[in-house]
């Protein structure tokens, strides 16, 4: 009797951890596709905004949902349901037009209908040059020790929005462009790195993004370490993390 009760026991304590590691799964699997997905930075496009190795939440309910909303881009409705438009500012992840497959992320520069130029490194927009003030620089320093300091400035759009860019190069190639008329349901992206960010300044490569192409906004960095390193890399993590950066916010 004592050892089929055991069995017994063992059995109904056995659904209930199935059952449980079930239940986390399929939790975890509708946040990830209706409130919150996680993504890595592998290139300094956004830097100093964001770094190489930076790991953040992107909030997919901030601008509605889309077939680029969930797994695969299954095509489930056209365009976009409980669709909100993005704040000039923002930091938006998309999938890149030209395969609709790659992920990118860069800032809201320019809204539907919106004349942008770039002339002599300074944004104008709709014909207005933005507030552009120099900062302290931006500084990296090598494993020799050996420091190197990039020109940093300070960008405020014309909603109060006010984040730091990084000149590396004085009129440098996408520092002089054309003038861009943004299409409606479309939105003209630029990475704070200005001189190595392929962006909606290249039309060939990146262009107008559609607004069904906006997959969420970047919300917090939960996770930072080295480019040198992996998050995997859990020995690493005492001199490597850069603790200062995790669970800030993304602006």
């Amino acid at each position: 009797m004592s050892v089929d009760a055991d069995k017994t026991e063992e059995k109904s304590s056995t659904k209930d951890t199935v059952r449980v590691i079930i239940h986390a799964l399929i939790l975890a699997l509708v946040v990830r596709v209706f409130l919150f997905q996680p993504f890595n930075i592998p290139s300094g496009s956004m830097i100093p905004t964001l770094l190489v190795g930076d790991y953040l939440f992107v909030s997919k309910f901030t601008y509605g949902y889309s077939r680029y909303s969930f797994p695969f881009g299954i095509n489930l409705f056209p365009g976009r349901i409980w669709a909100s438009d993005p704040e000039r500012g923002d930091v938006a992840v998309f999938k890149l037009p030209r395969d609709n497959e790659t992920d990118y992320i860069k800032r809201v520069i320019g809204l539907p209908g919106d004349e942008i130029q770039m002339v002599h490194g300074v944004l104008h927009i709709n014909g207005n040059a933005i507030e552009k003030v120099e900062i302290d620089d931006y500084i990296v320093t090598a494993p020799s020790g050996r420091e190197r300091h990039m020109a940093r400035y300070e960008e405020i759009l014309p909603n109060g929005v006010s984040y730091p860019v990084l000149d590396l190069v004085k009129d440098g190639f996408g520092d002089n462009t054309e003038v861009y008329k943004v299409p409606e349901e479309h939105f003209f992206m630029m990475g704070d790195n200005r001189d190595n960010s392929t962006d909606s300044r290249f039309l060939a490569e990146v262009g107008f993004v559609p607004f069904v192409n906006l997959v969420g906004k970047a919300q917090v960095i939960f996770f930072s370490i080295d480019e040198d390193s992996s998050f995997w890399q859990f020995w690493r993590w005492p001199t490597e993390v850069r603790w200062d950066r995790i669970f800030t916010a993304v602006r």
